[in-house]
This record gives structure tokens, sequence and C-alpha cells, in this order.
């Protein structure tokens, strides 16, 4: 059965200016419905050209409140149960991969194993600017940071060599058991790049916004020819769609159409499928009111 995630905004002035409790009741009331899935997207700084944004208007001013992704789940973790703690995305680079392997293995320990980890390189060079880093490097910079996160999560003393980053006799606890892999989602375009690094490093595959059925089918077959091609099992790859929300004539949210929408996505190896909280109704307590209904009608559809 495909799993379903609810993108909460960390950001803009709904939760993230100055209700931070609010926030927190939500994830829970998520995590209380049966929600699979909670995600928070991310930005360190911004610059001022937001319109420079590819995939519509910017939620946002450039000055308002944005979360830091980590930090919130950590705190989502500690008010929830049982429900996955994601990020869609967390612009990896930014944070070096020694910094972030011990963030993560940390928010995945006090999370008691539930931390999916996507990650993509940005869109806007300010960010790396502020941070001291070649914006035209995004990718390779990427690469160097899963692969550090990837080689202290597995054992120590732990040792990378490549181009960008080299060390040897490095220890960094906690680590995930030995049984547990953290998941990581790797975003973006299937260019050449994207493929190599979602097959050497990651698990799940989150499709650019905007992507069509007939794109998502076309990029689960690439990704099951280059996983198979390297060894590992096509079956295990993971696949993000979007749930798209549909209304009835009065402007209620219509369920079962909504759910249809999924399950089409599902048929094409969709193993899971997200929808914004703002989606559902711009009143994320009514949003919330909805998610038990829509969690019923989702599982109804692929019992």
């Amino acid at each position: 059965m495909p799993t379903l995630s609810l993108n909460v905004p960390n950001f803009g002035t709904l939760l993230a200016a100055d209700r931070f409790g609010h926030l927190l009741d939500i994830c829970s009331a998520a995590d209380d419905a049966g929600v699979d899935r909670l995600l928070m997207t991310d930005h360190v700084v911004m610059g001022p050209d937001t319109d420079a944004y590819t995939w519509g208007p910017f939620p946002t001013d450039p000055d308002a409140a944005w979360l830091e992704p980590m930090t919130v789940l950590a705190m989502v973790a500690g008010r929830t149960r049982r429900i996955r703690l994601g990020t869609g995305i967390v612009i990896a680079a930014l944070r070096g991969g020694a910094t972030l392997a011990k963030t993560a293995a940390t928010l995945d320990l006090l999370s008691n194993g539930r931390l999916d980890l996507g990650v993509g390189t940005g869109w806007q060079a300010k960010e790396y600017e502020a941070v001291g880093l070649d914006f035209t490097r995004r990718g390779p910079l990427l690469d160097d940071t899963l692969a550090v996160c990837r080689a202290l999560w597995d054992g120590a003393p732990a040792a990378v060599d490549r181009p960008g980053i080299t060390f040897d006799d490095v220890y960094c606890s906690p680590r995930p058991a030995p049984d547990r892999r953290i998941p990581i989602w790797v975003s973006g375009t299937l260019s050449r790049p994207v493929v190599r690094r979602l097959v050497t490093w990651g698990d799940g595959w989150i499709p650019i916004m905007g992507a069509t059925n007939d794109d998502l089918a076309a990029g689960i077959d690439q990704l099951h020819k280059a996983f198979a091609e390297a060894g590992r099992d096509p079956a295990e790859l993971q696949t993000r769609g979007r749930l798209s929300v549909a209304r009835t004539a009065g402007g209620d949210v219509d369920l079962d159409e909504t759910v249809a929408n999924a399950v089409a996505q599902t048929e094409l190896g969709v193993t899971d499928v997200v929808v914004a909280l703002q989606a559902l109704d711009p009143d994320p307590d009514v949003a919330a009111a909805i998610l038990p209904e829509l969690v019923r009608t989702f599982r109804a559809a692929f019992a």
C-alpha cells in the first residue's frame, strides 16, 4: 500500500511566524489521523530574487520566518508516536556532510527510526554565497555531502576519498543500528548526475514540481533500469507523487476524486503521495479536521 504524506508549512505567516505551538498541534493531529509522514521544507537564508523561483509564485517574501526543518522535526518527534518525519527537501550541502550526518542520526535515534532525509541542491545562489560555497558546484557538493553521510553512518572508523573531500580514521556517533538505513530521498529532474546520485546513495526519488503522470512513468522506468544495472533491487525504489485536491461544486474537498488521482499515480509505480496542508484548506484547523476522513478514504482505495 502506498504511503500518504502531509507537507506542513514551516514558513510564512500561517504557522511559522509566531504560532509554534499551533504548528506542533497540527503535526500531532496528523499523527492521530493516521497520516504516514510529515514533510518540512528548507531555506537557510534568502536573497531578494524570489521572482526567480521557477515553479510559480514564491510563498513568502525574503524576510519571512522560515523555521529550520530538522529542528522543527526534533520537536515534532517529541509530540508524536508513529508518523514518519521527512524533509522535502533539505539543502544538504549547506550544512556539510559531517554536520548533517550527526544531526540526521541524532534525530533518527530520538524519533526511534522515523526519519526520511529528502535532499536537493536548492535553486538560489545567495544561500551558497552565505556559507562560502560555489553555487555552480552545487551538484558535486551534494555528492560529497551524501558520500560523507553514508560513510559516517555505515561504520567506524570512516573514510572518504573524493576529489572534493578526503579524510580517514574518523568516528561519528550515534550511528543507525546495523539493520537500520536512514532513507535518502533525492529530488530533481532525472539528469545523469541525479540518477547516479540516487542509485549510489539514495532510496527514493522526489520528482520536480509539475511532473506529469507521463513524467513519473518514464522516470520510474528509467530508475528501475538504473537500479538493476547497479545491482540494486528495483523494487526497493520509492517514488513520491502529488495528491491533487479535487473539489465539489460547493467547494468542499471531494475525497473520492482526490484519492482517485493517487490511485492513478500508484499504478505507475508511485509509492508515496504528498498533499500540502494549505491545499486542503487555508485554515490549518479546518485542514486538520479533514485528515481523518482523507486517510480513511485513502486506505479504502487500496484495501
